[in-house]
């Protein structure tokens, strides 16, 4: 929200009410799939996707894996609607609600990793990585929902511009493997928020 050191008691029980609202509104689901992976000269490519994920950042990424996990997740339509609403009489509680559900929609992403490998565990996993990040093409959207049939289990569709809807969700590649790889942080280099980043700004990243 753009505060720097510890926020004040104002914007602290905005936050409250806002994570108060989020709590009992949002309705947060996941979907995924565990995909063989190809290494080819015009991309890495996923058994269950059509189109080859093209970039020199996810085959990094990906070196070294012989499986992924296809994931998307949503906080559904519900937080839109949030923050749509509280923006006609409150656009501060509005911002509060959006951050909010971005923190929140990270989290759901969390929890989902935490249970889909208790029931399926991998030796050596990397961080997830979605389309968008790096030179990997965000129009690889479409084909990654039709793959999971993502509009029908968790009401996930794509605009012709490859965002999603609802706002809050989230695709992401986590590539498995059987002998250990590097998993570092989230690199700045290949982050969508790279050029606006307020972490950076300060000298921090997202990861500390």
């Amino acid at each position: 929200m753009g505060v720097r050191g510890e926020p004040d008691e104002a914007v602290k029980e905005l936050l409250d009410r806002a994570e108060r609202l989020v709590r009992e509104k949002v309705r947060p689901k996941y979907v995924y799939l565990e995909t063989d992976i190809t290494f080819a000269e015009d991309g890495v490519h996923l058994g269950a996707m059509s189109e080859p994920l093209t970039g020199e950042d996810i085959r990094r990424h990906l070196k070294g894996c012989t499986k992924a996990v296809m994931l998307a997740a949503t906080l559904s339509q519900e937080a839109d609607k949030l923050i749509r609403q509280a923006a006609v009489t409150n656009m501060a509680e509005s911002l509060a609600i959006d951050c909010i559900c971005s923190a929140a929609i990270e989290q759901v992403c969390d929890r989902a990793e935490e249970e889909i490998f208790s029931e399926h565990p991998a030796p050596y996993r990397t961080w997830r990585f979605s389309a968008g990040y790096g030179d990997l093409p965000i129009t690889l959207q479409k084909d990654f929902l039709l793959a999971l049939n993502a509009q029908r289990r968790i009401g996930l569709t794509v605009t012709e511009s490859s965002l999603l809807i609802p706002s809050k969700s989230v695709t992401a590649i986590i590539g498995i493997s059987d002998s250990p790889i590097k998993r570092g942080g989230r690199e700045c280099a290949v982050c969508s928020m790279n050029e606006s980043c307020e972490f950076r700004r300060t000298g921090r990243s997202c990861s500390q």
